[in-house]
């Protein structure tokens, strides 16, 4: 994709942000992006790039994640829809200056709470949801009245060349930029002060970025991957489980954050859950998942190789199909703790997959090493 003059990478020798992000600040200072006109406007040019491409964005993240059109509308589209109709409702409210009792030294003075923008705010939005993680955070950084600098994933190449060349056509582009690079050109992009940065990804990434904003004392938003342990206690229905279980571990092809990557459950009870995994499967995406309209697809090659790898941890007790040429890695229910350990430290690495271990809650001395999920 050609990004001349419009959306720069970075050359080799050479900052080609630094020109960018000094217009980007000078106009800020002009104080344009605190009225609530400009404000409203920005947002319903948001709400109206979503209308009016949307079937650009459904393309898009077809071609990155495999995802269905009701995949898509429902936890990507709709939800930034929401989300701008939300702020736009909400707009004058927020931006109210908020009385405050006072006290005996400030008896003869009126105190008030005034919301005041940062500035110049970064975000940094991951490939497992392209859209919505890119644009939630910018409706709350246009509604505070920020300029905006948007950082899309390069994995999710194809969502990040929609934002990149039809988004700056509807926001005031003093104001807002997309600006494109892999890791190099992300920290080349870091080294510069931003006045806020909003990053979603892995604890390793996060490090990253969190060291970059503390040279300037920026202050962050840092949204990382963890552990999401499933408790299944002896007296839950296991088909209900099974169901819950295998619609939200397999949404987006396993690709969140937040879905749960293991279950602790007795050893009767795992006897009657993998059966029921196995019908909840076969009742969500067929006989032959591959073949299943609903079901994703890996982000890119190098994800799907790593993924393979994981899958000699342990043993495979429903599943184990992959297609390297689709980037399909079929269902894979996993038992036993001591050969899931190693997929379980993978995993909190941010590596989503489809595959779900299964713990005997029986016999694990369970040591506290596994990370929680991580939210600053």
């Amino acid at each position: 994709m050609s990004t001349k003059g419009k959306h720069p990478r970075a050359d080799q020798g050479t900052d080609p942000f630094e020109e960018k992000l000094q217009r980007l600040k000078e106009a800020f200072n002009t104080g344009k992006t605190k009225t609530a006109k400009f404000r409203a406007e920005q947002l319903q040019s948001l709400g109206r790039f979503l209308q009016d491409n949307s079937k650009q964005l459904h393309d898009a993240l077809d071609g990155d994640l495999g995802k269905s059109g009701f995949e898509s509308d429902m936890s990507e589209i709709i939800l930034c829809e929401n989300e701008v109709d939300l702020a736009l409702k909400n707009l004058q409210t927020w931006m109210k200056d908020e009385p405050v009792s006072t006290n005996l030294l400030t008896k003869l003075s009126t105190a008030f709470i005034r919301k005041e923008p940062f500035g110049l705010v970064l975000i940094i939005a991951p490939w497992n949801y392209p859209v919505n993680l890119m644009i939630i955070p910018l409706v709350g950084a246009i509604a505070a009245g920020n300029c905006v600098v948007l950082k899309p994933s390069e994995i999710s190449k194809n969502t990040e060349k929609v934002l990149a060349e039809l988004l700056p056509q509807y926001l005031d582009q003093s104001c807002f930029a997309v600006m494109l690079g892999g890791p190099e050109e992300t920290g080349q992009l870091l080294e510069h002060k931003f006045d806020y940065i909003f990053f979603t990804g892995s604890p390793r990434v996060g490090k990253i970025v969190m060291t970059a904003a503390a040279k300037h004392l920026t202050p962050i938003t840092l949204e990382l991957g963890g552990k999401n342990p499933c408790y299944v206690d002896d007296n839950c229905d296991p088909q209900t489980v099974a169901n819950r279980v295998a619609w939200f571990r397999y949404f987006n092809a396993g690709q969140t954050c937040v879905a749960p990557d293991y279950i602790l459950c007795s050893q009767e009870m795992q006897e009657q859950l993998v059966p029921a995994l196995q019908n909840a499967i076969t009742r969500f995406y067929g006989d032959n998942p591959q073949t299943s309209p609903n079901l994703g697809r890996i982000i890119n090659q190098k994800h799907f190789k790593r993924l393979q790898g994981l899958l000699g941890c342990g043993r495979v007790a429903i599943g184990g199909q992959s297609d390297e040429g689709e980037r399909y890695i079929g269902h894979q229910t996993g038992v036993g703790p001591d050969q899931q350990r190693g997929l379980l430290w993978e995993r909190w690495l941010h590596v989503h997959d489809p595959v779900q271990p299964s713990f005997w809650r029986s016999g694990i001395e369970w040591d506290g090493q596994v990370p929680r999920q991580v939210l600053l």
